[in-house]
């Protein structure tokens, strides 16, 4: 059967489906506004079970590995080839949106009933992947499941890795059933799977804007985290005059804001800088901050400017604390490059849409991806569908239409057959 006539054989994605996973997914959520569903937390686990259930209840056999990712599996016809895969990730940041990630992880879901359904066996087996802890938001660093399938991220990493409570990511894993001495198991080897396609949200507003049903990503900015530490001198507001004083909250004032100049001179369009937490002490309202760490994310899709800015903004800092009196000092968190994804796969999933008669727009991601890890052993491509409310994200307002999910869906699903029905030389 080649790709079109697969292609022919296949219902379109369910909208109403679609909107159902994540109504379940969304539920499994600590209370408040938005999604908060912390990564190796006992509802994120709660949510891979969700993904799962789907695919035991089509027939597929699904796992768990070492890093707690869960993944199932469509056998294909000739266990020889290496195999394809697709999905996304099921934590969320605090109060985040219920679509990030998760859009991507009912497109997997999705993509495998219609295909399960439609009789329809494809040559190279299918994986479909819940990555787990895409996120940052806990430990700072992102894509933790799928930097350990890449082998980015070893069992010693985990041990420095700390929440704000200063639970390691280590004991995380063990608080879930994991073990983090193993996950080096997790690591999928060369050649083990040919090529690798998530869908996700923008996270923008440029496709809805545009009216644009379709993106279709070429590069992934990266992003290098810092904390930097301001120690300055605790002190009566009342009785300490304003010329005596070592505020650490004002110098984290002006790190954030020469951190916002930089990025918006000219040297630096594309960049992107924010400050998005910043941990005050003592923190009572008639005492001077005598110490602040200012959480910074520098994104760029030039891996040497992202590194120069990260590094100009730690230089300024200390300028800052000099003059003003205080001690720094900076961390760096996490640092992951940019990466541009393969022209290859690009291009079945641009034929995708055009098969389908959807407009598309070849576009960077500024959001990091767990793609962007899996590109390390594997083709990499995206699939963008619009974010309305002017592309808000990682906010309870994030919204996407399920039927322009399932429209990326069917998008996803014909790339995968396109891919697959090429010739192991000649798709590339």
């Amino acid at each position: 059967m080649n790709a079109d006539s697969h292609a022919d054989a296949i219902l379109a994605a369910d909208p109403a489906r679609i909107e159902r996973a994540l109504e379940d997914i969304a539920r499994r959520s600590l209370p408040g506004a938005g999604i908060t569903r912390w990564g190796y937390s006992q509802l994120e686990r709660e949510a891979h079970e969700l993904f799962a259930a789907h695919f035991r209840a089509l027939g597929l056999e699904c796992r768990t590995d070492a890093a707690g990712n869960t993944i199932a599996t469509l056998p294909g016809t000739d266990p020889a080839l290496a195999h394809l895969g697709t999905g996304s990730h099921l934590d969320s940041v605090p109060h985040g949106g219920r679509f990030d990630g998760i859009a991507g992880s009912v497109a997997a879901m999705e993509v495998a009933r219609m295909l399960v359904h439609a009789g329809i066996r494809p040559r190279r087996s299918i994986r479909f992947v819940a990555f787990a802890t895409e996120e940052g938001a806990r430990f700072g660093q992102a894509c933790l499941g799928s930097r350990m399938i890449a082998g980015l991220t070893s069992a010693e990493d985990l041990d420095a890795l700390e929440d704000r409570d200063g639970v390691t990511a280590a004991d995380a894993l063990r608080g879930v059933g994991l073990d983090p001495a193993c996950v080096h198991e997790a690591r999928w080897h060369p050649g083990e799977v040919e090529a690798f396609i998530e869908l996700h949200i923008e996270q923008g507003g440029i496709l809805a804007a545009s009216k644009t049903p379709i993106g279709v990503v070429d590069v992934i900015s990266g992003s290098t985290r810092l904390a930097i530490d301001l120690t300055g001198t605790a002190s009566h507001t009342g009785g300490t005059p304003m010329y005596q004083r070592a505020d650490a909250l004002a110098a984290a004032a002006a790190v954030v804001l020469t951190a916002e100049r930089v990025a918006n001179d000219n040297r630096h369009r594309g960049t992107r800088i924010s400050v998005g937490k910043i941990d005050v002490e003592p923190g009572s309202i008639t005492t001077i901050p005598g110490f602040c760490r200012v959480y910074v994310d520098v994104r760029d899709v030039d891996p040497r400017r992202q590194r120069d800015t990260a590094n100009e903004v730690i230089s300024a800092a200390h300028s800052i604390a000099q003059e003003r009196g205080v001690g720094v000092t900076a961390k760096l968190l996490a640092d992951t490059s940019p990466v541009t994804l393969p022209l290859a796969v690009q291009r079945h999933i641009v034929d995708a849409a055009a098969s389908m008669g959807l407009g598309y727009r070849v576009m960077p991601s500024g959001a990091s991806h767990d793609t962007q890890m899996i590109d390390r052993v594997c083709r990499g491509g995206m699939v963008f569908v619009p974010s309305l409310n002017g592309g808000v994200s990682h906010a309870p307002d994030e919204y996407s239409l399920a039927t322009d999910i399932a429209r990326g869906t069917d998008v996803l699903v014909r790339a995968l057959l396109s891919i697959d029905a090429a010739s192991e030389s000649g798709w590339m």
